[in-house]
């Protein structure tokens, strides 16, 4: 476990970020995009490889904190240089290790057909490009939430009571310690959660708990305590109803069919992205601080503790960061993927692309977010860093 433990941040990174840039990259192929490079990692090259005759060159990159597809663009130059080097033709390439005579640039030295640069496709092709990234994540984090429920089954906790509040209304009703809640308002339930979502929108309102005590089985009304609280998601404060009942910490696992399963999986993922947005909302809104942000070292750490953890909580961190990723990566923001597929459109709209002045701006836009953005959770990541070495 230790050394699962060791490997859990490129784990977890690798695979959310492999299968986002490997969406990109098929969509690219079924286009017809020349893409001649595949990169886990930004900057200069630590590992590569390309089987002569082959279009594309596959590397791991020094600075572990992405990925890109290399494709075919009348801005080659410029894009190298952002991504890890200038990849133009050299002076000496015939003499390069992988110079292949046969191949196109940057491997050999034929040039690259205008119809297999990325601008030569139209607009619903590039699109497509554009969002395959997104779209591999949500299936990853689908087909990883599907696999949990399908090994794992459906975790619960039951419905049972542990604790009471004095003077709340749960003890004021009389129920227990023990009692079994299966019923509410008539309607059959079975987990905590499913107790939980109907109290809190019953605020002020009777509700008749069906009580199992032993072999009695019994009729409480309880009228859930009016009580202003934070959303967990956005922190806006709502009005939910409390009975002042904790309930017994033993989770149990319900074992479900493969679609059961598949449908738990995508009901997951529609949750978690919720969530995603619910945060994002939030920080707009100013419910949520950019404190809570967190970067590469949070995503380390908390890789770590998922994987001391066991494999159920690693898997279910890499659902969650790969439908993260999916959610961040459709904000209208240029260089992320949301903001390049709105300039897509706009170019198509329009007839023509922007000029290279406008670009350069909106370039530089998507850069200034991304930085400020960088900045933050890297100072959030050191600061909680710091803390956790001075406790």
């Amino acid at each position: 476990m230790n050394f699962l433990a060791l490997l859990a941040p490129i784990l977890v990174l690798g695979v959310v970020v492999f299968v986002h840039e490997l969406g990109h990259f098929l969509a690219a192929k079924a286009v017809g995009v020349y893409a001649p490079r595949f990169s886990l990692g930004w900057g200069k090259p630590i590992l590569r490889f390309r089987r002569h005759g082959a279009e594309t060159e596959y590397v791991i990159s020094w600075l572990p904190l992405g990925g890109y597809v290399r494709m075919a663009s009348r801005d080659d130059e410029a894009a190298s240089m952002l991504e890890g080097g200038n990849e133009t033709v050299a002076e000496n390439a015939p003499h390069e290790p992988g110079w292949d005579n046969d191949s196109m640039v940057p491997h050999g030295p034929k040039p690259v057909p205008s119809d297999r640069w990325f601008e030569s496709k139209p607009t619903w092709a590039r699109v497509v490009i554009l969002a395959a990234g997104v779209t591999m994540n949500a299936i990853l984090t689908i087909v990883v939430s599907t696999g949990i429920f399908a090994v794992n089954g459906r975790q619960y906790l039951p419905a049972v009571v542990d604790s009471l509040v004095p003077g709340m209304p749960a003890a004021q009703a009389g129920l227990q310690h023990g009692d079994s809640i299966v019923s509410l308002n008539g309607t059959p339930i079975k987990s905590w959660s499913d107790m939980s979502a109907i109290v809190s929108g019953s605020a002020g309102t009777p509700v008749a708990f069906g009580v199992a005590r032993g072999a009695e089985r019994l009729t409480v009304t309880v009228v859930p305590q009016d009580t202003t609280a934070p959303n967990p998601v956005t922190g806006k404060a709502e009005h939910v109803g409390k009975v002042g009942a904790w309930p017994r910490e033993k989770v149990s696992n319900e074992p479900v069919s493969f679609s059961e399963a598949v449908a738990s999986g995508w009901r997951a993922t529609w949750l978690m992205g919720g969530s995603v947005l619910g945060v994002l909302g939030g920080l707009l809104h100013g419910t949520v601080s950019v404190t809570t942000l967190g970067g590469p070292i949070a995503i380390a750490r908390t890789s770590v503790a998922a994987a001391k953890t066991g494999l159920e909580s690693l898997f279910t961190l890499i659902a969650f960061l790969s439908i993260n990723l999916a959610v961040l990566n459709l904000l209208p923001v240029p260089i992320l993927d949301g903001g390049q597929i709105l300039v897509t459109i706009a170019e198509g709209v329009k007839g023509k692309p922007f000029s290279d002045r406008t670009k350069e701006w909106i370039m530089r836009a998507g850069l200034a977010v991304i930085g400020m953005l960088f900045v933050t959770v890297m100072f959030n990541d050191l600061k909680g860093l710091v803390t956790s070495f001075m406790k």
